[in-house]
């Protein structure tokens, strides 16, 4: 829009210019031929008549063209605002989700450490496949940090030696199971939730008596 005013105003300058020497040459020769100097005169008025009304036109083509420039520039800066603003917004938005990433990042690692400071072994009583209350918090703590991964876990029951080899191994699968239903009751998925028994195939205490039985009566997460 600015060249088309440029080149406007240039057309209307040299016209002007253009019809003022035309106006002259003839006043000129009318000058040279003739001897009556009213028409001189009406010359010289007809000249000034062209002038200022070259002049206007030029005046009204520039104050068009300075309104249009005007516009422009307010429409480009209301463009330029509004452009700022959403970057603005753009930012905000990013650094408020990197805030709220690091604050779960960092609430995960303290679950994750609470989780290993309870210990992934649950005890049972005698022939009871029932969560204590001791086992529950272990338990709990656990799914706490398992809400915020996608780990899949292992749960093994395990039993002391009294009781014959089934009815140890019922137990165990019994006792697994508690954690696992503990566990979805909860919130997590049983599809990331795997049980296995061993009965009494795999003590960590050997020998009898209660110290050592009360150490098998057990589930490992893995």
């Amino acid at each position: 829009m600015v060249a088309i005013c440029d080149t406007l105003t240039f057309g209307v300058i040299f016209l002007l210019r253009a019809e003022e020497n035309k106006v002259v040459m003839r006043y000129i020769r009318r000058i040279l031929v003739s001897k009556h100097w009213g028409k001189v005169r009406t010359m010289k008025n007809a000249t000034l008549y062209t002038k200022w009304l070259g002049l206007i036109f030029a005046s009204l083509i520039l104050a068009a063209c300075s309104g249009n420039d005007t516009k422009e520039r307010e429409a480009a800066a209301t463009a330029a605002a509004e452009q700022a603003a959403q970057e603005a917004q753009a930012a905000a938005q990013e650094a408020a989700q990197q805030q709220a990433e690091a604050a779960a990042a960092a609430g995960q690692r303290e679950a994750e450490a609470a989780a290993a400071a309870v210990g992934t072994t649950f005890y049972f009583d005698f022939d009871s496949s029932s969560l204590t209350d001791e086992a529950r918090a272990q338990v709990d703590a656990h799914i706490a940090a398992l809400q915020g991964n996608n780990d899949s876990v292992r749960l093994e029951g395990h039993t002391d030696e009294r009781g014959t080899r089934e009815y140890n191994l019922a137990l165990g699968e019994r006792r697994a199971n508690a954690v696992r239903d503990y566990m979805v009751a909860n919130g997590l998925p049983s599809y990331r939730i795997e049980t296995v028994s061993y009965g009494e195939e795999n003590p960590v205490a050997y020998g009898s008596g209660e110290s050592n039985w009360q150490q098998n009566r057990r589930v490992e997460l893995k």
